[in-house]
């Protein structure tokens, strides 16, 4: 059985933190590919400030072209909006049934994965993969916060109230200092 992590994103715009995460992901993880999954219309996010898909989609290819098994997908396109990564998810289960899919999200994410449409759903049949996120912490607190096995914290927050196939926590992965929010808000800056 194939392994495909689904690293979905708006990726408005794309930048060396996802590309960066991207490759240490498939070369430290059980996965064969990874498919960074441009999001047409991100639930959580106002889709008046997104870039149009198209372009998005289209600077991730380039920026992932030669990094070996990752790859630019365009698979939300097809589906109803907005993007619910649930639906998503089911409908990737139906296009490869021989294929195990694992989700990659940040700690911020799932710091909120209640509010996410039918997280219960994802909890119960999908391995997620928590990268670490800065969150503005000295270097200092980050090391204390990785040696404080975040992988327990973030398994027993979920296990005792719905079914969790599995959450790892990749402790290992690269922080980067930079958001696509800031690079946003830096480009309005230099059009002032």
């Amino acid at each position: 059985m194939r392994r495909i992590g689904i690293y979905g994103g708006s990726f408005n715009p794309v930048h060396f933190g996802h590309v960066g995460l991207a490759k240490w992901v498939i070369e430290n993880t059980d996965l064969d590919e990874l498919w960074l999954m441009v999001s047409p219309n991100n639930p959580l996010k106002p889709a008046n400030l997104l870039a149009p898909e198209g372009e998005r989609l289209a600077a991730v290819r380039e920026a992932v072209k030669d990094i070996p098994h990752v790859k630019a997908s365009d698979f939300e396109f097809s589906l109803p909006r907005p993007s619910y990564t649930a639906n998503t998810l089911r409908e990737l289960q139906k296009a490869y049934p021989d294929t195990e899919f694992t989700l990659i999200i940040g700690e911020d994410n799932i710091a909120i994965f209640d509010r996410w449409r039918e997280y219960e759903f994802i909890l119960a049949n999908f391995r997620i993969f928590v990268y670490p996120r800065r969150e503005n912490l000295s270097d200092e607190d980050l090391t204390a916060k990785r040696s404080n096995s975040p992988q327990d914290g973030l398994t027993a927050q979920w296990s005792n109230s719905v079914a969790v196939k599995e959450i790892r926590y990749l402790s290992g992965a690269p922080l980067f200092d930079i958001s696509s929010t800031q690079i946003r808000n830096q480009q309005a800056k230099a059009y002032v």
